[in-house]
């Protein structure tokens, strides 16, 4: 694999705020709802907080779940309602919609009988179904639906997609078929991506594909808008995969493979942090990596469906955070990067789109691959601090 480097590359060691979890808790999971940032804590707070936009202070805190909060996300809508509203699971087996403005669940919907750690978490389009994952149980892992609107019971549970712990499910979104709004990707540790059709009862008929990575699945989701790449997963062995929409692998990678050392710049991968789709290029993917040092780059694929494609890296975020960052929210609508650490950290960064929108092109750089020792950026030895502690570039 080659690394290439976007002509509008740059290092970004100027933060725009700063904020932290005060209990010191890992921030496990970033999203955005209307003018508020979203972070989850781990345990034991197991918090959700809710940050002002523009001044990134903390506005409110739910409590989240009793037993670790382990997904969180904003979907559109979720049963009757006509906004966007928080979603999140946790190990004490529930799946709540939270009303932000009273700082309550404004739903909670829990398996009958005994009580499963749930992974994941998703709603559909229209809001009327709601899926979550189990982890393992004895021998079982289950997909569970419920219809919003009869919180107490789950619709129907299927038992038999996966045999390990399901650690992501997606319904897919924005399709011109009516149709497609049923279809819900799931991923798990058994090394199984599958489709299903949520409207269908009989869990053997549910099934549309399968595909058999051999390896834990950590993450997966949709690729908007590409008519040939349609499912992007990572692994925990941090490997990235890209699949066809009938899950027919196109390609499988060690995303800490493509390195950069040129100019007294050196970037190397340690860990894949998340993938996330771009609005204004919606055939590309933008997959942000990171460090030990609490680093965040910005890579991207001209064709993640074609395995010798090289790679772009567009942007690098250096010297906020102190160890391993967890999450990343790429804020397209205020040209905003939000991440979060195991430093207990939340820090915004400026995150323009990229000038040439997330491919490698012929004005590309090609940059040799070799892996070497880690350098710090030289444009960090350029900065000077500012009376208020932040840093500017001279």
């Amino acid at each position: 694999m080659s690394l290439l480097e976007s002509p509008s590359f740059e290092t970004i060691s100027s933060t725009i705020k700063s904020t932290a979890h005060s209990d010191g808790n890992y921030v496990l999971a970033l999203t955005s709802l209307g003018n508020y940032y979203v972070s989850s804590a781990s345990s034991p707070s197991n918090a959700i907080h809710l940050f002002d936009k523009s001044s990134l202070q903390r506005v409110q805190t739910l409590k989240g779940h009793d037993n670790a909060t382990t997904a969180l996300r904003t979907v559109k809508r979720v049963g009757g309602s006509d906004h966007h509203m928080l979603l999140s699971a946790g190990k004490d087996g529930c799946v709540i919609a939270w009303d932000e403005r009273s700082g309550a669940p404004s739903m909670k919907m829990a398996a009958s009988g005994r009580s499963r750690t749930l992974l994941s978490c998703d709603a559909s389009h229209d809001g009327l179904t709601v899926a979550a994952g189990t982890d393992l149980q004895k021998e079982d892992a289950f997909i569970l639906y419920w219809d919003p609107r009869k919180p107490a019971v789950p619709l129907r549970v299927h038992g038999s997609t996966h045999s390990d712990d399901i650690t992501a499910v997606h319904f897919l979104k924005n399709s011109p078929s009516p149709t497609s709004g049923q279809i819900l990707l799931s991923a798990s540790s058994d090394g199984l991506v599958s489709t299903s059709n949520t409207a269908e009862d009989d869990e053997d008929e549910a099934v549309l594909s399968v595909g058999s990575w051999g390896c834990s699945i950590s993450q997966a989701g949709w690729i908007r808008g590409s008519s040939t790449a349609g499912i992007w997963a990572t692994s925990d062995m941090e490997t990235f995969s890209c699949w066809s929409n009938e899950l027919d692998m196109l390609q499988n990678c060690d995303i800490r493979h493509p390195s950069v050392h040129s100019h007294g710049r050196t970037w190397v991968t340690d860990y894949l942090i998340t993938c996330q789709n771009t609005k204004r290029s919606e055939s590309n993917l933008a997959v942000f990596v990171g460090s030990n040092e609490g680093d965040v780059a910005l890579l991207s694929s001209s064709n993640v469906a074609d395995s010798s494609a090289p790679w772009t890296i567009n942007s690098v975020w250096a010297g906020g955070h102190a160890g391993v960052v967890r999450s990343v929210l790429w804020d397209e609508n205020h040209e905003v990067l939000v991440t979060g650490g195991e430093d207990s950290k939340i820090i915004t960064w400026r995150c323009a789109f990229p000038e040439h929108s997330l491919t490698s092109d012929d004005s590309a750089l090609d940059i040799d691959s070799a892996v070497l020792k880690r350098e710090r950026d030289d444009d960090m030895d350029a900065c000077e601090s500012e009376p208020d502690g932040k840093k500017v570039k001279r």
